[in-house]
């Protein structure tokens, strides 16, 4: 599984403890992480909540990565932002049952964390527990077991209901965006570099080259 880590400004100072919680349980499971920004408050791309749901629709779309952890001060406006998008379904998680459950009731592909909000002593902890519970067992499996034929019923559902709501094109969605908003969600330093390497998706390939020229 390849995950991506995107940090918005406010929250940027915490990105490199972010990233160490979330490689450490990511290894021990034989994932990938790869780490997106904002890595400092000063960085040159800053990044807001909304870009973070650029970047993540982008991402997941495209195949570049299988799951985006993000956040926010709250967690709330990074969440919306990303549910704003085709392909993406983020559950807003503060503890390692928000991880457990979502991961295993929602089979997302994305969750949003409050790196402000009730982030005190021990937040790194949490941190770890939240994602060794996100990825313990594979997700989609229900919870509690005796639930999951309705479950997955039900995120079969979902699924079905998000083609027809979100029905637009993706590429045409970044194309009828602000450009500014587009281009600088997708500016950080590394982003080229880690997007080119693993972008699935020739069509989103071309659509984000032609944004970025």
């Amino acid at each position: 599984m390849k995950i991506a880590l995107i940090n918005e400004n406010s929250q940027a100072a915490k990105n490199s403890m972010i990233y160490n919680s979330l490689k450490k349980v990511a290894d021990s499971y034989g994932f990938e992480v790869f780490n997106y920004g904002m890595y400092s408050a000063e960085d040159e791309a800053q990044l807001t909540y909304v870009q973070n749901g650029i970047l993540a629709a982008v991402l997941l779309n495209s195949g570049a990565v299988d799951y985006v952890i993000t956040g926010c001060g709250t967690g709330e406006g990074a969440m919306l932002a990303l549910n704003s998008f085709p392909g993406v379904i983020c559950g807003h998680v503060e503890d390692a049952l928000d991880a457990y459950t979502f991961a295993q009731i929602n089979d997302g592909n994305a969750i949003s964390i409050p790196f402000a909000k009730g982030f005190g002593w021990g937040g790194d902890l949490n941190l770890e527990y939240i994602f060794e519970k996100l990825f313990c067992e594979p997700s989609g499996q229900g919870y509690p077991r005796e639930r999951a034929v309705p479950e997955q019923r039900n995120k079969k559902i979902l699924d079905e209901v998000k083609t027809v709501t979100y029905n637009t094109d993706l590429c045409d969605i970044l194309k009828r965006l602000d450009r500014d908003l587009v281009k600088g969600a997708l500016s950080g330093e590394h982003f080229k570099e880690y997007f080119e390497a693993n972008c699935k998706d020739d069509k989103i390939k071309a659509c984000v080259t032609e944004i970025l020229a």
